[in-house]
């Protein structure tokens, strides 16, 4: 895997202010977050989308933790699997063995959310060519619709989070070590 040293947080005030706003809300600025910033767009679309997605996308906090976990297990992201088991485990209060399952890639023992995480997986593995006999079993689980372009938004906003962790490796912060993963 091809990766790059970011050595320096560029000077843009937009990443300045969202690397304070950052460490105002978490108390620290994670090491995933210093090294988007390179990029003023990577990190300004990736705050905007993951705060609109927390607010918007009609998941519940455990809902939406299946979410990235299961697109970041798809996508091989040591960093954010660590990262959202521990916001999964500490603060969205996601059951350990739902998160123990998708780190595994083992069954989910809740219904509702194996059919969240499946269809989650299928649609990253794909590239969001879900077949209708994925789509059904996702809506016959008790969801709807919009719950399916709301994993699109998941995914998205993972997937800019995973493709720029396998190019810049960061080191996985001492807040998440507990959870570090390896597929």
């Amino acid at each position: 895997m091809a990766t790059i040293k970011v050595d320096h947080i560029t000077n843009s005030e937009g990443t300045k202010n969202l690397l304070e706003k950052t460490k105002k809300g978490l108390g620290f600025i994670p090491n995933m977050y210093i090294n988007m910033g390179k990029n003023e767009a990577l990190l300004d679309s990736y705050v905007y989308a993951y705060q609109s997605f927390r607010v918007n996308a009609g998941f519940s906090p455990v809902e939406q933790e299946v979410v990235f976990l299961s697109v970041a297990y798809e996508n091989n992201c040591e960093y954010c699997m660590a990262a959202h088991s521990f916001v999964g485990d500490k603060l969205s209060k996601v059951p350990t063995e739902v998160t123990d399952a998708i780190r595994n890639g083992s069954a989910i023992p809740d219904a509702k959310l194996a059919a969240l995480s499946k269809l989650t997986r299928v649609l990253t593995g794909t590239r969001g060519n879900a077949n209708q006999e994925d789509v059904n079993a996702f809506l016959k689980a008790g969801y709807n619709e919009s719950h399916i372009l709301g994993i699109i938004t998941g995914i998205a906003i993972k997937t800019m989070s995973n493709y720029s962790n396998h190019i810049t490796s960061p080191e996985v912060d001492a807040v998440f070590s507990a959870r570090k993963w390896k597929k």
